[in-house]
């Protein structure tokens, strides 16, 4: 947050991820412990959480809990940096490769998140940012705030429209 700009102006999902952001690299590798682990199956990712989001969900800021949770796996396992405007379908559809087949293959697995339930998404989301990171070096910029707010609608066709159009016409 910088210093022109109070907590009121921020969303909820904006504090949420600044939360995350702030976490040291022994949090994050707990984080990352925790990948495919449904938020009660550890006592020590139910408390870490839950200091993170229990505090925005007194005020009515936090994102929905079960977003916020795979949230939270996602970002320990690719502390990408948040950057407005990097969203997912965009930022995967500069890696698609060149190949007829693998580029078939690579639109399939695309094709696989946008047909998947939310209870589903973890790993073809884990399959998502880690094409992302193979594919860019260096720091990645990445809108985490627009991932979470995605995924608090993740049931209506409409975001998953908007992934497919993001993904098949990316004007970068």
């Amino acid at each position: 947050m910088n210093e022109n700009e109070t907590i009121e102006e921020k969303t909820g999902t904006e504090l949420f991820i600044k939360l995350l952001s702030d976490l040291k690299e022994g949090d994050l590798g707990i984080l990352r412990s925790h990948a495919g682990l449904d938020l009660d199956e550890s006592l020590q990712g139910f408390d870490m959480f839950t200091g993170i989001w229990w505090p925005l969900r007194q005020k009515g800021w936090a994102p929905k809990r079960r977003v916020s949770w795979l949230i939270t796996k996602l970002y320990g396992q690719y502390p990408f940096i948040h950057q407005r405007g990097y969203n997912l379908a965009k930022q995967l559809s500069l890696c698609t490769p060149n190949k007829y087949d693998d580029r078939i293959r690579f639109q399939t697995r695309f094709d696989h998140i946008l047909l998947s339930q939310f209870s589903q998404l973890e790993s073809h989301l884990c399959w998502a940012l880690g094409t992302i990171k193979k594919h860019f070096a260096g720091e990645i910029k990445f809108d985490w705030v627009q991932l979470t707010n995605d995924l608090s609608k993740w049931d209506k066709d409409d975001t998953k429209n908007k992934w497919a159009k993001e993904f098949l016409y990316n004007d970068n």
